[in-house]
């Protein structure tokens, strides 16, 4: 099992075209992703060889949808056009949007994300690395050879730190594993992940990865509280960071006690989350957790 995206998942690329675009694709189709098609208007009846298989190009979304039954799409389209180019899947019928895209003004992810959720798309992301689920299927930029089919599932606002994660507890492996992006404005957040860690039966553990800056984490924890009964393991990026100052991809700003490492530990272990001080010492709580699972 999985959560959002399988072997099943079709898989169109807004923006395959580009540099970007055929780079990411080209890693996707490696990891067994069925991507069936990219989409860009001005190349519509084209395919693109990559390596042994040729992805046809459609015109639009609601083209590729018609023609492959697509159900994801993966956006590497520049910022001014993100927007755009996401109204343009949700209006088509989308079930699941990941928005890779970084740089995308704040005023547009209100937008997109809003209006995708009335058509009922869920976005993840923008500026986001995307999900896998290992030995399955992978949309974005994720490393898919750091790791391997397993029992733990993962969300992270930061890609680097889903990375190293997903590296560090190589030997147990993940269900799937999801960025969603440390934007101000998210399409899918970390009470949205793990609703649906909860309900997989296939994840045992979820690790959560959070950063300073903002309440999502003091929020997911109220979440854990009267939800969640799978063991959560968490790490906040940002422990040695100095106050007001605005800092990393975030825009995190700290001022006094709020929106501090501290404060969010503080709230996630008191409804009974182990948090790390560094992503080594993380994992290592989770070995521990699923040890105790075990006996």
């Amino acid at each position: 099992m999985a959560i959002y995206l399988t072997k099943e998942s079709k898989v169109l690329v807004q923006g395959m075209t580009g540099g970007e675009g055929m780079k990411h694709t080209r890693r996707m189709l490696a990891a067994g992703t069925n991507i069936v098609g990219g989409v860009n208007p001005r190349k519509a009846g084209r395919t693109v060889d990559f390596d042994d298989r040729a992805v046809p190009v459609f015109g639009s979304v609601a083209d590729g949808i018609r023609s492959t039954g697509a159900d994801v799409t993966v956006v590497f389209v520049p910022p001014p056009f993100a927007k755009a180019a996401v109204t343009e899947a949700a209006d088509a019928g989308i079930g699941l949007a990941v928005v890779i895209t970084e740089g995308i003004p704040v005023h547009d992810s209100v937008a997109f994300t809003a209006y995708a959720k009335s058509k009922g798309t869920r976005i993840i992301g923008p500026n986001c690395p995307g999900l896998i689920t290992p030995g399955q299927a992978n949309a974005g930029i994720i490393p898919a050879d750091i790791t391997k089919p397993g029992r733990i599932g993962l969300v992270s606002k930061s890609g680097t730190l889903t990375y190293q994660l997903m590296y560090e507890l190589r030997d147990i492996g993940f269900s799937t594993c999801v960025g969603i992006g440390g934007d101000p404005v998210v399409g899918t957040t970390h009470i949205d992940c793990l609703a649906a860690f909860q309900d997989d039966p296939d994840t045992e553990l979820v690790v959560l990865i959070g950063e300073i800056g903002g309440d999502a984490e003091e929020r997911a924890a109220a979440y854990i509280r009267d939800h969640v009964t799978k063991p959560v393991v968490g790490y906040i990026a940002g422990f040695t960071a100095p106050e007001g100052r605005t800092m990393g991809h975030a825009g995190a700003i700290v001022s006094g006690s709020s929106g501090t490492a501290a404060a969010k530990k503080k709230a996630l272990e008191a409804v009974g989350v182990r948090v790390g001080h560094t992503p080594t010492e993380t994992a290592r709580l989770v070995l521990d957790r699923l040890d105790h699972l075990e006996r």
